[in-house]
């Protein structure tokens, strides 16, 4: 198998997501991604061995990374610093987010693929705050509101870029944060001055 360079690697996530973004999974092809970055289709599929690879390992690469464990010793302070990891100005296409959303909708394989690659693991890093939460007793184990804390965090994000056009920078999640999750967790959340 060929070794591609990170630099060339980059390149073709780079162009794979523009493309999935303007035409979208279904209309996406090895062929049309081939043509755009000056490859090979063999060598996209020696590499990838498929569209929903390709696709998948793309979205992984470019998705931000979370740190593995955060501890700071409070629910608000260990989300806080969840969404301090997460980048400052990412002026993420929401075209971009519309399209994975409707792939995963249409190809459950792509969705499986998704969520084991891309989705897993980030969950994974908020349940463990939220069980040490539960643990310091700050969250009752039986609060209805756990299952909802991952979809409350990104949903109103993606629909208020979706609805509104605005970005979602970090105040907006802070908001989020004390607003609703937080007093939903039965934790109280700070009061401004």
């Amino acid at each position: 198998m060929s070794r591609l360079t990170p630099e060339r690697t980059d390149e073709l996530y780079a162009a794979t997501l523009r493309l999935l973004a303007e035409v979208g999974y279904d209309k996406l092809t090895m062929d049309r991604i081939a043509e755009e970055t000056r490859s090979s289709k063999a060598t996209l599929y020696r590499q990838w061995g498929s569209k929903e690879a390709l696709v998948v390992a793309a979205i992984d690469a470019d998705a931000p990374a979370v740190p593995e464990s955060v501890d700071t010793g409070t629910l608000r302070g260990d989300l806080m610093a969840l969404l301090e990891a997460l980048p400052r100005d990412d002026d993420r296409d929401i075209a971009l987010a519309a399209a994975i959303l409707h792939a995963c909708k249409s190809h459950p394989s792509l969705a499986q693929s998704f969520n084991d690659r891309v989705v897993a693991t980030r969950v994974q890093v908020v349940t463990t705050v939220v069980d040490r939460a539960i643990a310091r007793g700050e969250v009752a184990a039986d609060n209805p509101a756990i299952p909802f804390v991952v979809p409350t965090l990104i949903g109103p994000a993606i629909l208020r870029e979706a609805l509104t056009g605005e970005q979602c920078g970090p105040d907006y999640f802070i908001e989020i944060l004390d607003a609703v999750l937080l007093p939903a967790l039965g934790v109280t959340p700070p009061t401004t001055p």
